[in-house]
């Protein structure tokens, strides 16, 4: 298999040093989490995140609130770091911000995105973005599916010199605009990329990721399941034999494997809904991780369901 696993002791001791943390191997962290270097700093991410879109737009129902900052705490119970979120998002940004002064925030790392068609308006979006998550800055901020993405990128940088943020990324999904993607990815100083990707939608393998490990640019997958219809759609079939192989007990641990395998990707953000769900996607963020043989073969037998 192609993951390396390492004790906490020599986990402990790579921290120490930059040069193994810049290494794209998937490393064993605390609650046995793997975990991946942001290739910008060696700061280490587990693979596995977790998404809002849609799952966490439940308004002011204090119920749906309180069974989201449950999926948030179940998280972070499992090593999870990164939620990812954006204004586009409903009402996800402030029940996020519940979820955190509700249980805390042990070693989170938020993800946001400035979305609007007027450049001067981002900074106050970002800032309205920050109140709702009630953090100091976030971690990482993204120009959501490039809108207006020249100015907000300048926007970004000048935030990031200025401490104000860490991490500066864009945006896509569903395979829209991959040519320009790539163009920002050749000229720009980018921390990360969002893109889709899955064990049907593929096309990022082609170049999109390639291009990031040679300009090292962590990768940020969304839409892993296509929003659910993946798993609902093969999960009356049975797993494959070769499931085993890699210790995954379920279609939606299989996906994320797949994904979070590449060596290239840093981290694959899955919405949900559940706790349940949420702790089964965690777990697959844990040895063994498939080989590109494996990988392989998966892809085959889904093209045939």
């Amino acid at each position: 298999m192609s993951a390396i696993a390492i004790n906490r002791r020599k986990f402990l001791g790579a921290l120490a040093g930059s040069a193994v943390l810049t290494l794209p191997q998937a490393t064993l962290a605390q609650g046995a989490a793997l975990t991946r270097p942001i290739p910008s700093s060696g700061e280490a991410l587990p693979l596995v995140g977790l998404g809002s879109w849609i799952t966490f737009n439940v308004g002011n129902d204090r119920e749906a609130r309180d069974s989201c900052a449950d999926v948030m705490r179940a998280f972070f119970a499992a090593g999870g770091r990164m939620i990812d979120s954006s204004p586009m998002y409903g009402s996800s940004q402030p029940v996020i911000g519940y979820g955190l002064q509700k249980f805390g925030a042990p070693n989170l790392f938020s993800a946001e995105k400035v979305w609007t068609s007027s450049p001067a308006r981002g900074p106050a979006q970002i800032e309205a973005s920050r109140k709702f998550w009630a953090v100091p800055k976030f971690d990482l901020l993204q120009v959501h599916n490039l809108l207006a993405w020249e100015e907000h990128l300048r926007t970004l940088f000048a935030m990031k010199a200025g401490g104000q943020v860490r991490y500066v990324g864009i945006t896509t999904s569903e395979g829209r605009r991959h040519a320009d993607v790539e163009k920002i990815m050749a000229s720009q100083p980018l921390d990360f990329v969002q893109v889709s990707y899955n064990v049907l939608d593929r096309e990022v393998e082609n170049r999109i990721l390639p291009l990031a490990r040679e300009r090292g640019i962590a990768v940020i997958v969304n839409r892993p399941f296509r929003e659910g219809d993946l798993v609902r759609t093969i999960m009356r079939k049975p797993l494959p034999p070769f499931a085993s192989d890699v210790g995954a007990t379920s279609w939606a641990q299989l996906i994320l494997k797949f994904i979070i395998s590449h060596p290239a990707v840093t981290c694959a953000i899955p919405a949900t809904t559940r706790v349940d769900h949420v702790r089964e996607n965690m777990a697959a963020a844990r040895d063994p991780l498939p080989d590109a043989a494996w990988r392989a073969k998966l892809a085959a037998h889904v093209a045939k369901i």
